[in-house]
């Protein structure tokens, strides 16, 4: 399989069984696949087994990085269907060796019982013109121009960003893959803001970092195409490793998904430190 290069692309998977599937991967400069897209394309092979049901939950443990020069294989086994609940594991692999390991929990909603939900103390839509994302078709406004490249632009363990894409498929899976590939990315950056000389332009540089367990519940349909304010914030740091946790809100603020992550932010061992220029896969 070719690379890809937008999130149609990113979603079509090759079924090559009847739980298995072949995963393209996007297009990227970076020496390893990024996290995002593992978690959104287990979570739409996931829905593909559980007709009439949608992801509530997706629990990650990232094992080892993918290579973004061989296509992912993705292994659904189904553990339990229920009447509103179904329970399927997604092992994501490259030959031999195990990238990801993804239980979701899917589920037919009901009713409201009880209702209530969490609001952001900010909420100022960006202008249409905003920093680009890391493809052209998902556009990212930082909320107060916060420079995460910068080691030297100290701030607290916080940071809010406006995301939207464009191309999402139809359907409520699609949108739900492209907000777990939106949730990957900011985590460490906010654990990183407290402490002077460490920024996320030395990861893969002098800073080895990488997410080891993440866990992303949604709460709420939405449109992955309209502007999302995700609210992260990191609460602990220590030992080699961070700590961090987000909600994601619609423009209108309505609470529609919260995930959280576990991460490595160590200093790169001297000989795995790439050459100038280049980016090592630590």
């Amino acid at each position: 399989m070719s690379t890809v290069h937008d999130p149609a692309g990113m979603l079509a998977l090759e079924q090559t069984g009847e739980h298995t599937y072949l995963a393209a991967n996007l297009e990227s400069p970076s020496p390893v696949v990024f996290g995002g897209q593992i978690l959104a394309q287990a979570l739409t092979a996931a829905s593909k087994s559980a007709p009439g049901k949608v992801v509530l939950s997706l629990h990650t443990v990232f094992e080892r990085g993918a290579s973004p020069n061989q296509p992912l294989e993705l292994e659904v086994a189904p553990i339990s269907d229920g009447r509103t609940m179904a329970c399927r594991t997604v092992t994501v692999r490259q030959g031999a060796r195990v990238c990801a390991t993804i239980t979701a929990l899917l589920h037919a909603p009901e009713a409201d019982l009880i209702r209530h939900g969490a609001s952001p103390d900010r909420l100022e839509v960006p202008a249409a013109t905003t920093a680009s994302g890391a493809h052209d078709w998902w556009d990212v406004s930082i909320v107060d121009d916060v420079d995460l490249a910068d080691p030297d632009a100290v701030g607290p363990a916080e940071l809010s960003i406006w995301s939207r894409f464009r191309g999402v498929p139809d359907g409520e899976a699609a949108n739900q893959a492209m907000l777990g590939y939106a949730s990957d990315g900011f985590l460490i950056a906010t654990a990183m803001r407290p402490h002077a000389g460490v920024g996320q332009a030395q990861a893969h540089v002098t800073v080895s970092t990488s997410v080891l367990t993440q866990t992303i519940s949604f709460h709420e349909p939405f449109d992955a195409c309209d502007w999302h304010l995700i609210v992260h914030e990191s609460p602990y740091a220590g030992r080699g490793r961070s700590y961090g946790r987000a909600h994601v809100y619609s423009r209108h603020g309505s609470l529609v998904a919260s995930f959280a992550q576990d991460n490595i932010v160590r200093a790169l061992a001297q000989d795995q430190r790439p050459a100038p220029g280049e980016r090592a896969k630590y």
